[in-house]
């Protein structure tokens, strides 16, 4: 019993440490005044402004744009590779996922500048300018990984003969893929997708190496706000991007759960 109280202390004090600064930035989005250190009274003054800032909506679309193009891109190219790799003999199968997962453990600075050297070779040779394309490429590229990461382990539980069986039964190959394999790794792409989707939206070393002066990412436009000076505009921002991830999270639990009740229900029928 003291052993599980101890748990439980601990394990609060961790939620606390990780998210009261979440909760205090929530609250002083709400202040009256610009003070980081004393509540002085209840405004949505800073949301309002926040949505007359051309600068941070600019940002802010240009990111879901690109979050929403290299996760989708990412998604498709990622569950496919985890197909062929699903396919390969166990040693080949063991080289290839370690240099998959290279570019997670890798530092995303390495990777940051090694885009950089990369996109800085082609534009001397090709006319590539520093910009939207460079950044939905480099998110593509540090995204492929992680949708591998959650694909793969859906065939792992998944009958190793459920695909040959369905050739058996009259499917091409392409239509057993289509309506045997894809539904049964469906969750591990939608997890997947989101992760990707998250990790486009939340990234900064990777889109700071690989941005222009034409195009830039949301985090890249706070950090250049916070460079200056911190503006309550800033905790309505970070508020409002929390909350969406929340919601985002909750959906993904929902619908995961439903999926489990459903597929329970038709082994227990």
């Amino acid at each position: 019993m003291k052993g599980k109280g101890f748990a439980k202390v601990y394990m609060g004090l961790v939620l606390m440490f990780l998210y009261v600064p979440i909760f205090v930035l929530i609250v002083f989005s709400f202040n009256e005044t610009k003070s980081r250190s004393v509540f002085s009274g209840f405004t949505l003054e800073w949301y309002e402004k926040l949505f007359r800032n051309e600068v941070i909506i600019s940002s802010l679309v240009n990111t879901l744009i690109i979050a929403v193009i290299a996760s989708i891109a990412a998604t498709v190219l990622g569950t496919l590779a985890a197909i062929g790799i699903n396919s390969m003999r166990k040693v080949p199968k063991s080289i290839v996922m370690n240099i998959t997962n290279i570019p997670i453990v890798n530092p995303e600075i390495v990777t940051g500048v090694s885009l950089m050297l990369l996109f800085v070779f082609f534009a001397a040779r090709m006319n590539l300018e520093f910009g939207f394309v460079t950044l939905v490429i480099a998110h593509i590229t540090f995204d492929v990984p992680y949708v591998i990461l959650n694909v793969m382990p859906k065939f792992r539980q998944m009958d190793p003969n459920l695909f040959e069986a369905a050739q058996d039964l009259g499917c091409s190959p392409f239509t057993a893929l289509r309506k045997v394999i894809l539904p049964e790794i469906m969750p591990g792409v939608v997890s997947g997708f989101l992760m990707s989707f998250t990790f486009s939206l939340d990234d900064f070393v990777i889109s700071y190496f690989t941005s222009g002066s034409t195009s830039q990412t949301l985090p890249i436009t706070i950090y250049s706000m916070t460079r200056r000076k911190i503006s309550p505009e800033i905790n309505a921002l970070s508020t409002l991007i929390f909350l969406t991830v929340v919601i985002v999270l909750v959906v993904k639990n929902i619908i995961e759960n439903r999926q489990a009740r459903n597929k329970t229900n038709g082994e227990s029928e």
